[in-house]
């Protein structure tokens, strides 16, 4: 099987990029390894911002549909010190630029743009072969086999896709989240809903942070961050969430408890996460027929920009092939250069870590910027 364009990964910046080319009338088909759009959960709230996730949704000519989806009141933002001292709070006056939205709506409205078909579900890649003259040939694991003479992966952090390119892997920060959910915050959790108040909230400590952020029906979604080598996680059991929640609050003894109930209090089991991350400034020689997009091309820790910058990946891919008609390999070049200054960029200005910072440190740099 032949197509024009062949999409690794049905995550946001595969589905921008399949959208700009359907309006560009260019034939794409998007393979995803999970069985359905609903397989599993698709994550919390993304701020999308207006100097990049906003401009690739404007290319995608879906800004009505986001607007719909918006959160309104979710860009407040607090900072509070582990007393539970609210240290830094600016309200959500709507002029922030980076209206919030839940990113399994926001996949959902990029799935709907597209034809029927243009996905094929329950596609796992289990091999990808050069095959000369820019063609390659993706394995599945139901045996099907899918041939191309442009091969894009947007297959996140373990890309199948990225070896053709480069054999550089992605390394462990030295920092995991332990992620928890609380239902029905205003009147289950009082005390922690309204330490996170309306939009988001973060407590940071150096080596240690608890960032929550209130979804849609009152949810409030949490993010526990530790800076531990990924030997000290697995002493934690996590097929008992009882025990695995304890043994995490223990790393924020003395807290408030508004905050630790962030972590005690979980109607979920507590997820972990591992966050890695590509080395800064990853580039690669131009191979003809392939390239990558978002987290396969510069996966870095957690800083806000990511589902932004997969989808401005998606629709300028999108775009260089569309005005570089039967000249891929021009187009694949001018897309390259471009999104490795972008990423570089967005590596620099990351700003203060939390993780790495006292309450203090991150509210005074708050303070800072939202100074005229």
């Amino acid at each position: 099987m032949t197509t024009t364009v062949t999409i690794i990964g049905a995550g946001l910046g595969g589905l921008a990029l399949a959208r700009v080319l359907h309006l560009h009338r260019i034939p794409a088909t998007v393979y995803e390894a999970e069985p359905s759009p609903t397989a599993r959960s698709q994550g919390g709230l993304l701020d999308i911002h207006d100097y990049n996730g906003q401009l690739a949704l404007q290319a995608a000519d879906l800004m009505n549909e986001f607007r719909a989806i918006v959160l309104d009141g979710r860009q407040a933002m607090r900072i509070l010190d582990t007393d539970g001292t609210v240290l830094f709070d600016k309200a959500d006056d709507g002029t922030g630029g980076r209206p919030e939205v839940q990113r399994g709506e926001l996949r959902r409205l990029l799935l709907d743009s597209l034809p029927p078909g243009t996905v094929r579900w329950d596609r796992k890649v289990t091999d990808v072969r050069a095959l000369g003259e820019g063609r390659h040939e993706v394995v599945f694991g139901d045996g099907t086999i899918a041939v191309t003479g442009l091969l894009v992966g947007a297959d996140g952090a373990w890309s199948r896709v990225r070896p053709l390119l480069t054999a550089v892997v992605p390394e462990y920060t030295g920092r995991s989240v332990v992620e928890t959910y609380l239902y029905d915050a205003g009147t289950r959790h009082p005390a922690a809903a309204k330490a996170v108040g309306g939009g988001s909230m973060i407590a940071p400590a150096p080596g240690r942070e608890i960032f929550a952020h209130r979804e849609r029906n009152d949810t409030l979604h949490a993010y526990v961050g530790l800076t531990r080598p990924r030997d000290w996680f697995a002493t934690v059991d996590f097929t008992d969430p009882t025990a695995a929640t304890t043994r995490i609050a223990a790393e924020f003894a003395g807290w408030a408890p508004e905050l630790t109930a962030l972590i005690t209090g979980t109607d979920t089991p507590p997820a972990l996460r591992p966050l890695y991350a590509l080395p800064a400034g990853i580039r690669w020689d131009r191979v003809p027929g392939v390239t990558l997009l978002g987290d396969a091309a510069h996966l870095a820790a957690p800083n806000g920009e990511g589902a932004n910058l997969a989808m401005f990946d998606g629709t300028e891919l999108g775009r260089a092939l569309a005005a570089h008609p039967g000249e891929t390999e021009a187009a694949l070049t001018a897309y390259e250069q471009a999104m490795f200054e972008r990423a570089h960029q967005s590596a620099e200005i990351s700003g203060i870590d939390p993780g790495d910072s006292t309450a203090h440190d991150l509210a005074a740099a708050f303070a800072r910027h939202e100074q005229p």
